[in-house]
């Protein structure tokens, strides 16, 4: 019973790690710039009259993203009935390749959407 309890509180401690560490050390680095003297400012992004907001460029990647593991899922399916290829190797392996292939679309596509702004 208390095996099955660990990994939720490991979880759980380690995302609150992570979360603590980056807020720190961020508090850090202000706090020193401020005592230098130089402008905070650095922080705060400045929009531009082509600026993309960061959950649209989410956005993007999760559905390329999204559409290319249904895809990939699907051509598994296919090479298993098909090709008779063991189904252990054809679904991770072509799930993996087309989630490369889909963030690197999703990529190119965010590059071009911010090169036209």
């Amino acid at each position: 019973m208390a095996e099955g309890l660990l990994i939720p509180i490991g979880f759980f401690l380690m995302v609150f790690g992570i979360v603590y560490l980056f807020l720190s050390t961020r508090n850090k680095e202000r706090l020193a710039l401020i005592e230098k003297g130089a402008d905070a400012n650095i922080f705060v992004r400045q929009k531009k009259s082509g600026y993309i907001p960061g959950w649209k460029i989410f956005l993007i990647n999760f559905a390329v993203l999204l559409i290319s593991v249904g895809a990939a899922i699907f051509i598994a399916s296919l090479l298993v009935e098909i090709l008779g290829v063991y189904e252990e190797v054809a679904y991770p392996g072509t799930i993996f390749a087309m989630a490369g292939v889909g963030l690197l679309v999703g990529f190119n596509m965010t590059k071009k959407l911010e090169k036209e702004d």
